[in-house]
């Protein structure tokens, strides 16, 4: 199994970079993974046109994960044991998708196979991207029993 994380434009501020490629680097010690970022869009071109880039970033068999405000919350033990689940269930490729500041457009809701709030709090897209690659690095860290998430 292989993690993609689809995102919207580069992590700018330079700590907050920092923290994803820390959380990202303790990663690669349990999976695969590869970092999509795809350009911002200009304020003509809507998120329809931002949607067909993340599409196409996508393989045509990943189970997408949109992470939306609308989307249901898991605690870290809940995520654990969906990426346990994912295992199990021999998926090639799992995206996790943040869209742009405008959210996405209906194509990919409709092609999320399920759609994850990070939290009810409102967060920058470069924080959900620390929070992501945090949470899914605890995840392992509970599956594995390594004494971080306590």
């Amino acid at each position: 199994m292989k993690f993609r994380f689809v995102w919207i434009g580069k992590t700018r501020d330079a700590n907050i970079r920092a923290l994803v490629d820390e959380y990202l680097k303790r990663l690669s010690r349990f999976v695969k993974f590869e970092i999509t970022e795809l350009r911002e869009i200009t304020t003509h071109e809507g998120n329809r046109e931002e949607g067909k880039r993340i599409l196409a970033a996508l393989r045509e068999d990943a189970f997408v994960i949109l992470l939306d405000v609308a989307g249901r919350e898991w605690s870290s033990h809940e995520l654990s044991a969906e990426v346990e689940r994912w295992q199990q269930q021999s998926y090639k490729e799992i995206a996790f998708v943040i869209g742009g500041q405008d959210g996405v457009s209906e194509e990919i809701i409709n092609r999320a196979n399920y759609r994850w709030s990070l939290s009810r709090l409102t967060l920058t897209h470069e924080m959900a991207r620390v929070v992501l690659t945090e949470q899914i690095y605890r995840a392992y860290t509970i599956i594995h029993g390594l004494p971080y998430q306590k």
